[in-house]
């Protein structure tokens, strides 16, 4: 496989807190005989995290002009409000963690350029690495996201907030692209381990001596590897609960289905995994 450039391979690595999140799972159903769906949801460390890197590199150039271009500040449900720090999450409707998103993407829906910038840079990371993931190819991964993006510009005005984060809304759109692009909405994690995980010179582990990064290394590479193994369902619950670090209100966006059915999907899907890896592995 040709690896892409350098800040292509840079952004296609998984967050350390994804992978650190990932194992936290799946040593709960290994450790733990009455491992149950409640004992996942309540974990701590696992899932939720929502890593979102800002972006080493301009906007595209085609995003960078739509952005520029006037976006009516009229909504399906009438004019976008200013935000208003002193109203709280049940005036709003806005979780109170979401609330500097939500001061953004009211900005954007003004029309404020230099807003959907910001929103540009805080996600791209998160839906280059969905879309990646998927297509295995740097190039096509680049177009996806530069679409995902202008639709989302040209769609601002719609976005209201349901209790999810907006990256939600950025992988619903770039997942639907990917399932337009393949006429399927069949997910598979089709890029190599080497390429999420990188060398160890790409991601020093700070504290961590030469013996114990290798064995960290070893043990991401084979957990990954036991993920391909997963049915396909599983494998983008996974992808999205834990390694991106949605929350399950957002994955259940993301992939369609309600909260509940995430639920029960992330636990067969760790079940699954603590099955297929090596007998006596080690998390």
């Amino acid at each position: 496989m040709t690896r892409p450039h350098a800040p292509h391979r840079r952004r296609a690595l998984l967050p350390v807190e994804g992978l650190e999140s990932l194992r936290a799972a799946v040593r709960l159903a290994l450790t733990v005989p009455a491992f149950t769906p409640a004992m996942l949801a309540a974990a701590p460390g696992v899932g939720g995290f929502m890593s979102a890197s800002a972006v080493t590199g301009p906007v595209p150039t085609q995003v960078r002009r739509a952005a520029h271009s006037p976006v009516p500040a009229q909504g399906p449900a009438g004019p976008v409000r200013d935000a208003d720090p002193d109203l709280d999450a049940e005036e709003t409707g806005v979780p109170a963690e979401h609330a500097a998103v939500a001061a953004i993407v009211t900005r954007a829906q003004a029309g404020d350029p230099e807003a959907f910038g910001e929103l540009y840079d805080r996600y791209v990371d998160l839906v280059y690495r969905y879309v990646y993931y998927r297509v295995n190819s740097a190039t096509l991964a680049e177009d996806l996201v530069s679409e995902t993006f202008l639709r989302a510009l040209r769609r601002i005005t719609s976005f209201s907030w349901q209790g999810k984060d907006f990256a939600a809304w950025l992988v619903t759109i770039a997942r639907n692209l990917i399932a337009d692009h393949y006429k399927s909405s069949r997910y598979r994690l089709e890029v190599s381990t080497a390429d999420l995980l990188g060398s160890t010179g790409d991601r020093p582990d700070q504290g961590a001596g030469p013996e114990s990064a290798v064995l960290s290394s070893l043990t991401n590479a084979t957990l990954l590897e036991a993920v391909k193994k997963l049915g396909a369902e599983q494998q983008e619950c996974v992808v999205l609960r834990f390694l991106q670090g949605m929350s399950v209100a957002e994955t259940a966006l993301a992939m369609g289905k309600n909260e509940g059915a995430i639920k029960a999907l992330q636990y067969r899907a760790v079940r699954a995994l603590a099955r297929v890896l090596p007998e006596g592995f080690s998390i």
